[in-house]
């Protein structure tokens, strides 16, 4: 199994989105939403490693399965996928360095300039600025949830319809173009960034594409107009991919954070431990975990991320018998595929799993002589 296929592990085992911050991290961006679902339709379930279980540090498979479900705009918007699609999701996010995190240089994605180098006295940009990308013809502004419908009805109205059907398209492309989704969310911003749930939206597609100074730029917006605390798991996980841990430990500090769902505190945690391995700290790291819920056995997805992200750090601590244990809860609990305990126990174990069409085969890593034969058997066959 090679490190590309396994994603980064760096952090906590948050699946990647894509770019994927969170090592860790917040597993689909579920900010501002009832239960930690994203409103906006631009993300959902994770996130991502982190959407925001796409974090940054890999653990979760890349079949870009959410994190948490649909967020309430009506798309499926799962933050998360796997291994990392990083390697897709631009390290969810970004990071799209396979195995690492995304180039940090400036990567707030200002627009350009126009010939004329301003804007103009309309306030609008250049013609390549205001280029909106393609919308299909199916798009439609209906598919919001009623409530993030009310509340663009502070727009024009033809203006809230091109806003509603960006976001929309935005949450469809999210765990699978994730870059094409940025450019939706980052339109939509450009028309209506005085609406909380636009930057919302906003904040979550550029997390998962690894804008991190842009991303908390977004969703701390997207919190102070809405009132809402959700976003706090990326936030934190952004401060990490910008290479601030201890603002990160900070943010995780923070006195709203107790008020959060169960879903979004073990989120939280998660990004911590990164947080702490980021400093050199792997057995702070599996202190931070050491919480109540590890005694959790109903296969929820957050159990499975808090199993696999404290199996990680066990990992990286050198306690591999303890991580095998944790891997196999993990993996017990796991029902909608989020992570990649089975891998991970297995590399443990020193086996290899390899796909071989629609079969798998469990060979053992250290063996060459088993892969001669099987080399052997194979041109006997021919």
């Amino acid at each position: 199994m090679t490190d590309e296929s396994r994603g980064n592990r760096n952090g906590s085992g948050a699946r990647n989105s894509g770019s994927g911050p969170r090592s860790g991290g917040p597993s689909g961006g579920r900010g501002g939403g009832s239960g930690g679902r994203p409103r906006s339709g631009a993300g959902g379930g994770g996130g991502r490693s982190g959407g925001f279980r796409g974090g940054r540090d890999g653990g979760g498979r890349g079949s870009g399965q959410s994190g948490g479900g649909s967020g309430r705009g009506g798309q499926s918007g799962q933050g998360g996928g796997g291994r990392d699609r990083r390697d897709e999701r631009g390290a969810r996010s970004g990071d799209r360095r396979v195995g690492g995190r995304p180039d940090r240089g400036d990567d707030r994605g200002r627009p350009q300039r126009g010939p004329s180098g301003g804007q103009g006295r309309d306030g609008s940009g250049s013609q390549d600025r205001e280029a909106a990308p393609r919308l299909p013809d199916d798009v439609a502004f209906n598919e919001l949830d009623p409530e993030v419908r009310k509340e663009l009805t502070g727009l024009p109205k033809s203006l809230a319809e091109v806003v509603g059907r960006h976001m929309v398209m935005a949450g469809r492309l999210l765990d699978d173009e994730p870059e094409r989704a940025y450019e939706h969310a980052s339109f939509a911003r450009r028309k209506a960034s005085r609406m909380g749930i636009v930057r919302e939206a906003a904040g979550i597609a550029a997390y998962s594409v690894g804008k991190w100074q842009e991303a908390l730029s977004d969703l701390r917006a997207a919190r102070r107009m809405t009132g809402q605390d959700n976003y706090l798991p990326m936030i934190a996980d952004c401060e990490r991919g910008l290479g601030r841990p201890e603002r990160a430990l900070e943010i995780v500090r923070d006195p709203a954070a107790k008020d959060l769902s169960i879903e979004d505190r073990i989120e939280l945690r998660i990004v911590a431990a990164g947080a702490r391995r980021d400093l050199g700290q792997p057995e702070a790291a599996v202190v931070e975990l050491q919480i109540p819920e590890l005694k959790e056995r109903r296969a929820r997805p957050w159990v499975a991320r808090l199993f696999y992200a404290y199996a990680d750090a066990l990992v990286a601590s050198g306690r591999k018998k303890e991580a095998r244990e944790y891997f196999a809860r993990a993996s017990s609990v796991d029902r909608e595929g989020l992570t990649d305990a089975d891998e991970r126990m297995a590399e443990l174990e020193g086996v290899e799993i390899v796909d071989i069409g629609d079969d798998v085969v469990w060979t053992d890593a250290e063996d060459p002589d088993a892969e001669a034969g099987e080399s052997e058997e194979s041109e006997t066959d021919r």
